[in-house]
């Protein structure tokens, strides 16, 4: 790996004006100190090249000068400006104040917007699924007592249709936040890996990422730790997995060092944190720890309790005790008492887990919780199942439509993609209920949004290619205790069997977690952990990691880690693959004694497809006067007819009877007045039906349709107009029929030919 970097630093005085330059060890710093001018800037340009030669530029100082941080990266002649601004706030939250926005611009594409105002508005699939991607990737180093709300807006400035934004913007970002005075215990460094030909690729080009096996973003912090995962794959054994990840994290060790490089020498001194503590905030922590521990733990050993009695429990003793700590200290506010006391909630919920190697629910750390199958709920749907792992429910119904229906992409997202339009995708719905609560229905959220496109992803590379159908695949958590995402996936393999869809093989996912014990004069040493398998909700908010990984019978198809520590040693990482590998092998036997492999044949609910050959001179006849014939007949049978190239036709059917009755109305509009068979090179009497500036219109037979007779078959004479010859509608002609056009299908006849001279002596002879 070579990193090579350039400098060209700017100081202003007021009284000063020279230019200096000066040989350092990586690049060439330039000075320059102007008058009168108390804005300092630093233009910065490094180049990190990776192990298969690809380079990544970071760049900075020349744009948005008033942002606390800003940098440009770039991968081949794909560029990314990324902003951070912080403002000190004094709310009391429960989370790090943290917002990305990714915004994907047409210009940066060569394109216009195809909306009615021919602008960006507001935020597509893809540009909030890229947000997350970089949230993920920058929260787990922030400060968790940090009281700056922060935002930070990747701003697409050119895309290449080569190289993926994505990856481009999480590097931006971690060079913006090092460079910044934003409190940030970065830096992050970020590639994309990929498999083609069993060899591993980093960052690879949008072509060879449609001959992968993985598609894998690897977020790395210093000393070889994992704070990021995201990917799916085409079944990648567990072995072949681990490899990928091994060798993204040491990839992103180069961009570490350029940009912590970028920070020694350009990097603003971090502002401090005013952390608002009460003198004697320790005082209250120890009070409340012992008034209330072996409440707590009671609550927590109990393992009667499911998640609502022991969230009441624990919610019921949080206001008793609100109160008494209230009449001690008056002065404390309740929101800083119930912060107390859920802290010692958490401690509390982690020791116990060290110490009895058991969990709430009693579990094993390495046990799934119970699960349930069942599948053809509903006989209308075309697929249905219920999967139900403790107590998190979810129902997933398969709908089967024709091509047409397929999902279409907007113009930016098809150029970064590569991808025009998806005949599978996947609904996934989280309505306030499922967790016992009340709020809007219908609003899709970031995190449904993310939710769904990991199980869509799961289940994406085990469908057969070329389906003759568009499936949509629905699912709707109808209870929540964590992990539902996996939940569909599990669920949705089970819909898409139940529909008949030859899948390659059952998925189904977990969800691992993770509680670790650090060194308390470095908390970034773990010195102890436990990884817990099939997390309840309650273990990934107060635990250290969120592990959902899926995969069939041989390999993994989708993996998405949320970390929530300041990196994790590949140790853990590998032992988590490991652990995730055994329990979806056991939930795979457990659907396998409810539905083993898809249904075979078709049932009478099912829809079906059938090419139909139309000969080009009847195709009028089938599509009628501006496609009145094909409206008509989905109206009568709710059959599409479709073209699916020059000679053939499409019809999609909801059932085999509607397809059936479909076909006979086909076949009476192509049969109704049948025409005679015409010979070749025959001689015919027509009869004119109409005179047109181009010819006459003329029947061969009283039950054909009119065909034209141009104005230059018409006479040897060269003829502008048919008047011209005193031809009138009714009047009878002789001409000579010289089959159909090969391309339009129409009658080829001619007069011309029949007062040729030759002709006429030929025939007297």
């Amino acid at each position: 790996m070579v990193v090579t970097m350039t400098y060209r630093l700017f100081k202003y005085d007021k009284l000063l004006f020279f230019h200096r330059k000066k040989y350092c060890n990586n690049g060439i710093v330039d000075f320059k100190f102007k008058r009168n001018n108390s804005t300092s800037s630093c233009e910065f340009n490094t180049e990190v090249t990776f192990s298969n030669g690809t380079h990544l530029t970071l760049s900075g100082g020349k744009y948005a000068r008033l942002s606390n941080g800003c940098a440009v990266a770039s991968l081949g002649d794909t560029s990314v400006m990324v902003t951070a601004v912080a403002k000190e706030t004094t709310s009391v939250r429960s989370f790090i104040p943290l917002s990305v926005d990714y915004r994907q611009k047409a210009a940066a594409a060569g394109r216009i917007p195809t909306n009615f105002l021919r602008r960006e508005i507001g935020m597509n699939e893809h540009e909030i699924l890229t947000s997350r991607l970089v949230d993920r990737s920058l929260r787990p180093l922030f400060p968790q007592e940090g009281n700056f709300e922060t935002q930070i807006v990747c701003n697409m400035l050119a895309v290449d249709g080569v190289n993926d934004p994505d990856v481009v913007s999480i590097n931006g970002a971690s060079t913006a936040l090092s460079i910044s005075d934003i409190p940030w215990n970065g830096p992050v460094g970020a590639v994309r890996v990929g498999m083609v030909d069993n060899e591993l690729k980093i960052n690879p080009t949008r072509k060879e990422m449609q001959q992968s096996m993985l598609n894998l973003i690897v977020t790395a912090a210093k000393s070889h730790s994992v704070v990021m995962l995201e990917g799916f794959a085409n079944d990648i054994p567990p072995q072949e997995l681990r490899k990928a990840i091994k060798q993204g994290v040491k990839e992103c060790q180069a961009i570490i060092l350029s940009i912590q490089n970028l920070r020694e020498k350009y990097g603003k001194k971090k502002m401090e944190m005013n952390v608002t503590k009460s003198e004697d905030t320790d005082e209250i922590l120890a009070h409340i720890q012992t008034i209330t521990e072996n409440d707590i733990r009671s609550i927590l050993t109990n393992f009667e309790h499911d998640k609502l009695s022991r969230d009441n429990a624990i919610s019921r003793l949080c206001s008793h005790i609100t109160g008494r700590v209230k009449e001690k200290y008056p002065h404390m506010e309740n929101e800083a008492i119930t912060s107390l006391f859920y802290t010692i909630v958490k401690q509390i919920f982690r020791s116990l887990i060290f110490e009895t190697n058991r969990r709430c629910d009693g579990r094993n750390l390495d046990e799934l919780r119970k699960i349930s199958c069942q599948v053809d709920l509903f006989k209308p749907l075309h697929g249905s199942a219920l999967f139900q792992r403790g107590q998190t429910q979810v129902l997933c119904t398969v709908t089967l439509d024709s091509l047409e229906s397929a999902l279409k992409m907007d113009t930016v997202s098809m150029l970064i993609s590569g991808v025009k339009e998806k005949n599978f995708f996947l609904h996934y719905e989280f309505p306030p209920y499922a967790t016992h609560d009340i709020g809007r229905t219908g609003v899709i959220g970031r995190r449904e949004m993310g939710h769904g496109a990991l199980a869509e992803k799961g289940l994406r590379h085990v469908l057969p290619k070329n389906y003759p159908f568009t499936i949509r695949l629905t699912s709707e958590v109808l209870e929540s205790n964590g992990s539902s995402s996996m939940a569909s996936i599990c669920g949705g393999s089970l819909a898409l069997m139940d529909a008949g869809v030859p899948i390659s093989s059952p998925v189904a996912g977990v969800a691992m977690g993770l509680v670790t014990q650090c060194n308390k004069e470095n908390p970034t040493q773990i010195i102890d952990y436990k990884i817990l398998t099939d997390i309840l909700g309650m273990e990934d908010y107060l635990g250290d990691m969120d592990f959902k990984i899926a995969g069939g019978k041989t390999g993994f198809t989708a993996l998405q880690a949320d970390i929530k520590i300041p990196g994790l040693p590949l140790k853990i990482v590998m032992e988590t693959i490991e652990r995730a590998w055994r329990a979806k092998g056991s939930i795979i036997e457990i659907m396998d004694d409810v539905l083993r492999e898809p249904r075979k044949g078709q049932n009478d609910k099912m829809p079906v497809v059938e090419d139909l050959e139309i000969p080009v001179h009847q195709r009028g006849k089938l599509l009628g006067v501006g496609g009145t014939n094909l409206k008509k007949l989905f109206i009568e049978t709710g059959v599409q007819v479709y073209p699916k190239d020059d000679y053939m036709y499409t019809l999609f059917a909801p059932n085999k009877e509607a397809l059936k009755e479909a076909k006979e109305i086909i076949e009476t509009l192509l049969q109704k007045e049948r025409e005679p068979t015409l010979e070749f090179g025959a001689v015919y009497t027509a009869k004119i039906v109409e005179i047109r500036e181009t010819g006459v219109m003329v029947t061969l037979y009283s039950n054909m349709t009119p065909a034209l007779l141009p104005n230059s078959q018409l006479d040897q004479r060269k003829v502008f107009h048919p008047s011209a010859l005193g031809l009138e509608v009714g009047q009878e002609l002789k001409v000579k029929y010289f089959g159909r056009d090969p391309v339009s299908g129409h009658i080829r006849i001619s007069r011309k030919v029949l007062q040729d001279p030759v002709y006429v002596a030929r025939t007297l002879s």
